[in-house]
């Protein structure tokens, strides 16, 4: 026999439709970021019956939800682990990361995020997007005022596009367990191309993180007369 859970009726509600609560999206440590499926989604899953739970929202109470919601004001977010696993998911994340306009710290570990390249963050100095599955620095998001980055665990192939860092206050830079990480003067490579990089992979920078490769490459060579 099937038996609902108590919390069944409760499973396509956001935080903030559940009433008796005063609590405002920046207040929150690591929420979880959902919203429920579509009405032809529900009629392929065969849950078309949670529709006659639903209310017409007015377009009143959409515009009180989203000054609930009150992400503009977050200084401070983690949104790791959530498991993002239907379309309708990825676009309410997606939805909010446009939304952080004052975010300084930003944790978004282990989500799957492919492609970030047409969202925003423009006070961001912190980013951890550790196990994620970005191929490319040109699939990040936008962070002019960046001072700490954290990339580890991702498929980043190669160095390619990390020149536009160049223009940022990049001090700290973690790129452990990505191929990238194996390329034959890796940590030159990335010295060169940011000249202002303090720490690479926990590190900090030494005086052979500067010397040229082919000045490097030459002192190896032996020379035969």
């Amino acid at each position: 026999f099937f038996f609902k859970l108590p919390s069944d009726s409760f499973k396509y509600l956001g935080w903030c439709d559940i009433e008796e609560h005063d609590v405002r999206g920046n207040q929150l440590l690591c929420p979880r970021v959902r919203e429920g499926p579509s009405e032809e989604e529900l009629f392929f899953r065969r849950e078309e019956h949670t529709l006659k739970k639903r209310k017409q929202v007015t377009d009143t109470e959409k515009w009180e939800k989203r000054l609930q919601e009150n992400w503009e004001n977050c200084a401070e977010l983690n949104l790791s682990f959530q498991d993002l696993g239907d379309l309708y998911q990825v676009e309410n994340f997606k939805r909010i990361l446009r939304r952080l306009i004052r975010v300084e710290r930003l944790w978004l570990v282990d989500n799957s995020l492919t492609d970030l390249s047409a969202i925003r963050l423009p006070r961001c100095r912190e980013l951890n997007v550790n196990k994620n599955h970005f191929r490319s620095f040109k699939q990040l998001p936008k962070i002019p005022q960046i001072q700490h980055l954290s990339l580890a665990e991702n498929n980043i192939m190669t160095l390619s596009g990390i020149s536009d860092f160049r223009h940022t206050p990049l001090e700290s830079l973690i790129l452990k367990r990505n191929p990238c990480e194996f390329q034959e003067r890796y940590r030159q490579l990335v010295f060169s191309s940011l000249p202002n990089l303090k720490m690479l992979d926990g590190i900090p920078k030494l005086p052979e993180d500067c010397s040229p490769p082919d000045i490097r490459f030459f002192y190896k060579m032996c020379t035969i007369l």
